[in-house]
């Protein structure tokens, strides 16, 4: 049973909550084989081409595989609550309701119909440069990210990294360690931070340093669709 409390607790504070071995390793190898089934992605990256860093990334398509969806759906409802509340003291207007059916319904009268969940595959000297997964009007505050193989028996570098930009003090960048099957939680674009006037934004970002050996693949669950 997780401890929603917690994670809301880390995520206002740190920008990031890490919910442990949230994947068995039979679930990451499973995942992990999607990579060559073509059938199952819209689209894919090579990160090179367009100096997003090194390494490749899909784009599944619909109907997502049945364990991507359940992560999407069953994250989504716990999520959303602290999302309100984050717009809420940050006073941006949108808020979200209770289920993620209902969002994507709100992502596809605008235009955004592409699904966004995506598996990324590195190897030795790929990297991915800081960056915020933004892809329409309608944007859901959190992202979820899982490691599909084990740091130090699979690859070696290959940290995710989040960075803050603060608007009065110098920035920040983190390294977040994680384990096979680990999913991070973190925030997109914002998080609030509070201040003598009430609260102001803090502008986060994401990447992953480069790889010195192996092979190191994620699946990153973004809630609102592209379009």
């Amino acid at each position: 049973m997780l401890d929603w409390l917690a994670v809301e607790e880390a995520l206002t504070r740190d920008g990031y909550a890490i919910i442990p071995a949230l994947l068995t390793c039979d679930q990451c190898e499973a995942v992990t084989g999607y990579f060559p089934e073509d059938q199952r992605f819209r689209s894919r990256i090579v990160m090179e081409r367009y100096a997003f860093g090194r390494g490749e990334y899909k784009y599944f398509c619909d109907p997502l595989p049945d364990l991507v969806s359940e992560l999407r759906r069953d994250l989504y409802p716990r999520l959303s609550p602290i999302a309100n509340r984050w717009h809420a003291v940050m006073r941006i207007a949108e808020r979200f309701p209770a289920t993620h059916a209902e969002f994507r319904e709100i992502c596809r009268r605008a235009g955004q119909t592409r699904p966004t969940p995506l598996l990324l595959r590195y190897g030795a000297n790929d990297y991915c440069c800081l960056h915020q997964d933004l892809y329409g009007d309608h944007v859901f505050p959190f992202q979820a990210v899982f490691l599909l193989n084990e740091p130090g028996r699979d690859f070696d570098g290959g940290e995710l990294l989040l960075t803050e930009t603060h608007p009065t003090k110098p920035g920040r960048a983190q390294v977040v360690p994680l384990r096979q099957g680990d999913a991070v939680i973190f925030a997109v674009n914002h998080r609030p931070v509070r201040s003598v006037r009430g609260f102001h934004r803090l502008s986060l970002r994401h990447g992953v340093s480069r790889l010195h050996r192996g092979q190191r693949h994620t699946l990153g669950i973004i809630f609102h669709d592209a379009r």
